[in-house]
C-alpha cells in the first residue's frame, strides 16, 4: 500500500523515540539515566484524580461541545484574563487534545499552500513537521548560545518576505529553556505589527519559569491579541501528560474556524479529562503543587548547570524557564572514544548510550547541530549519576 507524499517526509519524534528507547533498556534491566523525558517526573495531583473518578461516578462520558465544556473554556478564559490582563471569552477558547493538536489546529486554520512561517531555532522538534503538513514553508532565524537563544527584532524583520504568514513564539522554550523578558517581547511585538504577520504563541511552559516573571506576546500592545493564536495545556503545568488535554485562544472568526476544523477530526476531548481540568485551574490546591513543583525544578535545575560546567569540554547557558539544557559539545567534535570518531552530535548520543548508559537528545533535531538537550525533569540522584557517567565518558575522549 502506497504512503502519501507528505506523510513520508515526516520525521518521527526523535524525544518520543530517545525516551522509549531506554525505557526498554530498562525494563530489560540495563542501568541507563535517561536525560531525554519531556514530561514532570511527578504524579498528577490527587485532587484532579478524584476529580476525574467524580466524573465517572456523575456520568459524564457523553459527547461534550466540540470545542470544549463550557464550564472548562470559561475558567480557561478566566485565566488568561486575569493573568494576561487581556479579556477573553470563552468562544475563544477551544479545547484539543493536547498541545501539539492546539498547534495542528492553529497551523490548518492560517496556512495556505507556500505560506512562509518564521521558526526561530533551535526549535522544538515539532513545529518545522506541522509546518509543512498544513502546506507553509519553514524559514529558520538562527540564534546562539550568546544570545542566550533568543531572536532579535532585527533578525525577525530580516526574516520577513511578502509570503510571510506567522512566526512562532515560544517562551519559555522547549528545547533551550530561554524566557524573554518583557522588554524583549514588545520589541518583537513591534515588528510583528509593522508587518501584520501572526504569531502562534506557544505557552505551554509558562508555569515553569525560575527567577523571571512569565510574559506573553499578547500583553505586548492591544493590538496583538487580534494577531495571537496563544496554544497551551496542562500537561506541564499539572503534570498531566498523558490526559491529553491542551488548549487555544484565538480572535473569536478563528476560535470558531478552528473548532469546525477539530469537529471533523477528532470532536471533543475525553469529557473525563475536560472536567478534570476544569478541577486542575480552579482548585486552590494546584497553587500548593505547582510551587513545589517549581522550587524543585528550580533545584534541579541549579545541580545540573553546575555539574554540566564543571565537565571538560562541555558548557551550558543556565536556562530560566521549562525543565531543559542545551549543552555545547562541539569540543569533542574530532575526537575519538575507543577509537570511535565523533563527528557529529548524533555520534555523541549514541556513543553515550552505548559505551556510558546515558541517554541524550540530539540537538541536530531541535536544529543546533553542536548541541544534545538534557531534561531535568529527573530525580536529583538521577542528575548526578547521569552527569559523572558523562564526566567519565569526556575524560576517555582522545
Amino acid at each position: 500500500m502506497e504512503i502519501a507524499e507528505r506523510v513520508k517526509k515526516i520525521s518521527p519524534s526523535l524525544t518520543l523515540a530517545i525516551t522509549a528507547k531506554a525505557k526498554a533498556m530498562k525494563a530489560s534491566g540495563i542501568d541507563v539515566v535517561s536525560f531525554g523525558a519531556g514530561e514532570p517526573n511527578f504524579n498528577t495531583p490527587d485532587y484532579i484524580i478524584a476529580a476525574a473518578k467524580e466524573a465517572l461516578d456523575k456520568g459524564m462520558t457523553k459527547y461534550t461541545p466540540v470545542p470544549g465544556m463550557e464550564i472548562l473554556r470559561k475558567a480557561i478564559a478566566e485565566k488568561l484574563s486575569k493573568e494576561l490582563g487581556v479579556s477573553y471569552t470563552f468562544d475563544q477558547i477551544v479545547v484539543s487534545a493536547g498541545g501539539k493538536q492546539t498547534l495542528r489546529n492553529a497551523f490548518e486554520t492560517l496556512l495556505n499552500p507556500g505560506d512562509e512561517v518564521i521558526i526561530p531555532s533551535p526549535f522544538w522538534l515539532t513545529y518545522p513537521e506541522l509546518v509543512r503538513l498544513s502546506g507553509g514553508e519553514c524559514v529558520f532565524v538562527e540564534t546562539d548560545k550568546s544570545s542566550d537563544f533568543k531572536i532579535t527584532p532585527e533578525s525577525l524583520e530580516k526574516a520577513i518576505t511578502k509570503k510571510t504568514k506567522a512566526l512562532i513564539f515560544n517562551s519559555p522554550s522547549n528545547p533551550t529553556g530561554s524566557v524573554y523578558t518583557k522588554e524583549e517581547i514588545k520589541a518583537i511585538a513591534n515588528v510583528v505589527e509593522k508587518y501584520g504577520i501572526y504569531v502562534i504563541s506557544d505557552e505551554i511552559y509558562e508555569k515553569l519559569v525560575y527567577g523571571e516573571t512569565f510574559s506573553s506576546i499578547v500583553s505586548a500592545s492591544p493590538a496583538m491579541k487580534d494577531l495571537t493564536i496563544i496554544c497551551s495545556g496542562l500537561s506541564k503545568s499539572y503534570s498531566m501528560t498523558g490526559w491529553r488535554v491542551g488548549y487555544s485562544a484565538a480572535p473569536a472568526n478563528v476560535a470558531k474556524a478552528m473548532s469546525s476544523l477539530q469537529s471533523h477530526t477528532t470532536s471533543n476531548v475525553n469529557s473525563i479529562a475536560q472536567y478534570a481540568s476544569y478541577v486542575a485551574l480552579t482548585d486552590k490546591r494546584g497553587e500548593d503543587f505547582l510551587k513545589e513543583m517549581i522550587s524543585v525544578f528550580d533545584r534541579r535545575r541549579k545541580l545540573i548547570c553546575s555539574l554540566v560546567n564543571s565537565c571538560e569540554l562541555i558548557s551550558c547557558n543556565e536556562p530560566k524557564g521549562a525543565f531543559y539544557v542545551m549543552v555545547d559539545i562541539s569540543k569533542t567534535f574530532g575526537k575519538t572514544f575507543e577509537g570511535e570518531l565523533i563527528s557529529s552530535s548524533a555520534d555523541f548520543c549514541r556513543l553515550l548510550l552505548e559505551k556510558s548508559l546515558v541517554a541524550t537528545v540530539d540537538g541536530a533535531a531541535f536544529g543546533a547541530p553542536n548541541f544534545v538537550r538534557l531534561s531535568y525533569a529527573i530525580s536529583d540522584s538521577d542528575i548526578e549519576k547521569g552527569i559523572k557517567r558523562i564526566d567519565e565518558f569526556l575524560k576517555k575522549l582522545k
